[in-house]
């Protein structure tokens, strides 16, 4: 029919969305009950304390536990991947070496790694952050 907007129905519609909005509220709740039991690596005073210094104020502990887990995360993924940046440096470097095979025999199961501003810098870049050694130290 004509008259119908051209067989496109609506009807349906304002429930679906009173739906998906009822079901994310509900979500949120669930996760925000959650993070309340979770005890992040990085304590909620020290957040706190950064964010008050850098001029946000909130009574809700939620939000700065939830800043808290944020950050964790971020320093995670940065640690990461500075992690493969050095995993990439050793391997390039060892495998230009011409060591015995009974030096490489033990693998890189054993192996540990130190973090350092040679691996950590090219990580940070890729995150937008620019690390710099100091004058003294060039």
């Amino acid at each position: 029919m004509i008259g119908d907007n051209f067989g496109i129905h609506r009807g349906g519609v304002r429930n679906t969305i009173t739906n998906s909005e009822e079901r994310s509220g509900q979500l949120l709740s669930d996760f925000l009950a959650q993070i309340e039991d979770y005890s992040p690596t990085i304590p909620d005073a020290v957040t706190s304390y950064y964010l008050n210094s850098s001029g946000f104020d909130t009574s809700d502990p939620r939000i700065i536990r939830l800043i808290s887990i944020a950050v964790q995360k971020f320093i995670a993924d940065v640690a990461n991947d500075a992690l493969q940046h050095c995993k990439t440096r050793s391997s390039n470097t060892s495998s230009g070496s011409h060591g015995s095979s009974k030096n490489q025999k033990g693998g890189s199961k054993d192996r540990k790694y130190n973090l350092t501003t040679e691996d950590l810098a090219p990580a940070l870049n890729d995150y937008g952050i620019t690390v710099r050694k100091a004058h003294y130290f060039v």
